[in-house]
């Protein structure tokens, strides 16, 4: 299938704020990689030029052959122990009140990277006090001794992406599976406490209207609470091809419908990401 062109409200001028600069130049003299940039994502010169970035542990090549992503994918790096104490510094530096940390997958780590997880989070507990911390986290191979150890470390907010409808699942993501993601999630909400749990599903990918609420009844039975909802875009030619675009109009009735199951917060628009104004989603979601 031929890659479609971009409608009229996907497209955004690109900002480049005094801000975009500062945080540009501080991921650089910290040597830190941001998924923002590996990912190409949509929204990164509105982030940056707010002042903001979704820090991306664990090096910047996948494990993992997902045929939506555009982080690279190979043989990873080794692990830099340093890496925590340098996004707890340069989160400090920018100011943030909310600090959201994903990463690759690395299904060669013996821990999946989970301990870096938490270090990571202890860091910006000790620099940065006052902030909330959310984690975008990969699955773990479902093992819930590495998902506690994440849990340990008392994020804010616990977030994975179930990504897909069930039936697409095979293809886009052949190393991980539907019942895996939601095994995550469904763990994260038995131990939460006060950890919010979060998860988000790419659209235009070739799933039906049934798929997409089975989804989100299959992530509100999970345990999970907040969900985004937002358009996929292919970020190179041998990625899977987009299948339709979504009109603003139908992610606000998407939005309406998943508020109706019971969700407490949604997100949902063509732009939406994981990440993206995730700050927004922590200060207006109910407490509890």
């Amino acid at each position: 299938m031929p890659h479609r062109r971009l409608p009229d409200w996907i497209k955004r001028p690109i900002r480049t704020d005094a801000d975009y600069g500062r945080v540009l130049a501080l991921l650089r003299k910290y040597h830190l990689n941001t998924v923002c940039r590996s990912a190409r994502c949509p929204n990164r010169h509105e982030c940056w030029g707010s002042g903001t970035a979704t820090f991306m542990i664990l090096g910047e090549v996948c494990s993992r052959t997902c045929r939506f992503c555009a982080v690279k994918k190979g043989t990873p790096s080794p692990l830099d122990p340093q890496e925590p104490g340098r996004i707890a510094l340069a989160a400090a530096e920018m100011g943030l009140r909310h600090v959201v940390v994903t990463s690759v997958t690395r299904d060669d780590l013996p821990d999946g990277g989970s301990e870096a997880f938490a270090d990571t989070i202890r860091a910006l507990r000790k620099v940065l006090p006052s902030a909330t911390v959310e984690v975008l986290t990969p699955d773990f191979r479902g093992v819930t001794a590495w998902i506690n150890q994440v849990l340990d470390a008392r994020p804010d907010v616990f977030n994975h992406n179930l990504e897909t409808v069930r039936r697409l699942q095979p293809a886009l993501r052949p190393q991980a599976s539907y019942d895996t993601s939601l095994s995550v999630l469904r763990h994260a909400a038995s131990r939460s406490g006060a950890v919010a749990v979060k998860s988000g599903l790419m659209l235009g990918l070739g799933e039906r209207d049934d798929e997409i609420q089975i989804a989100l009844q299959d992530l509100l039975a999970s345990g999970c609470r907040r969900v985004t909802l937002g358009q996929y875009l292919a970020p190179h030619r041998e990625a899977w091809p987009v299948e339709r675009f979504i009109t603003p109009d139908e992610f606000t009735v998407l939005e309406q419908k998943a508020l109706a199951l019971g969700f407490e917060d949604v997100a949902a628009g063509p732009l939406v990401r994981s990440s993206y104004q995730a700050e927004r989603m922590m200060q207006e979601a109910p407490k509890g």
